[in-house]
């Protein structure tokens, strides 16, 4: 199932590639900074695991991009960002490499901000003939970042990573009102703990019901195969 552990021989030619698309970069003071890619990367491997082989051919799991478009929190130390232009260039370039032995190739994003990027390869590349299209880690009704989602996600997948005692709430407004301020500020300019959001409450029992819902939402749009202009993939259409 991964990539990474299997020899060239054994490498099925024609089946489907999963890619975690993820980020380094800061999740308050109580989540690593890997936050993005282990979210990804759990999200891509519980699909692979639960698509049906005889409809998707053989399932691989790439390694992660662990580096994505991170601007926003360059504030803060110890995040790494390879920008919008970076990160376009690789998955074009990534995807090309993959599709001469794999029928298709699926990204799997964990951050918000790598959307820009994910459209403007992803739509170039269908444009070149590439079966390939993308997907983000949703969970409906969750906050924004580092906040309950995030923080249950990260209590169920990788309890040791997560520092409960330093969690803090942080600015609490919805997404759509925060980002004029995020775009002119950065995070650090409207939250100096880097927490959109409130953590508060947050339990590893209400991440792997979060997880399940990612997983099973992955599923219903790799096995449709519809994508929007940008190749984001869409949720199946549901007949009366």
């Amino acid at each position: 199932m991964r990539l990474a552990e299997t020899a060239w021989p054994s490498v099925p030619v024609g089946g489907l590639v999963l890619v975690p698309v993820g980020s380094t970069e800061q999740h308050g003071p109580h989540l690593p900074l890997s936050t993005d890619t282990v979210i990804a990367r759990a999200v891509a491997e519980r699909v692979a695991a639960a698509l049906v082989p005889e409809a998707s051919g053989p399932v691989l799991v790439a390694p992660a991009v662990e580096y994505g478009a991170s601007g926003e929190h360059g504030g803060f130390p110890g995040t790494i960002s390879i920008g919008h232009e970076a990160l376009h260039v690789l998955l074009l370039e990534m995807v090309r490499s993959l599709t001469p032995w794999a029928w298709r190739v699926v990204l799997v994003n964990g951050h918000g901000g790598n959307v820009r990027a994910l459209g403007s390869a992803v739509g170039q590349l269908r444009g070149e003939g590439h079966d390939t299209g993308w997907l983000s880690c949703e969970a409906p009704g969750g906050d924004a970042h580092a906040g309950f989602t995030e923080t249950s996600v990260m209590l169920h997948l990788a309890p040791e990573l997560v520092r409960v005692d330093a969690a803090v709430p942080g600015d609490t407004r919805p997404l759509a009102t925060l980002m004029p301020e995020l775009v002119a500020r950065g995070v650090r300019g409207v939250s100096p703990s880097g927490v959109l959001g409130d953590p508060s409450g947050a339990t590893a029992e209400r991440g792997r019901e979060l997880v399940e819902a990612m997983v099973a939402d992955a599923v219903r749009r790799i096995a449709a195969n519809r994508a929007d202009t940008r190749g984001r993939l869409l949720r199946p259409v549901e007949h009366p």
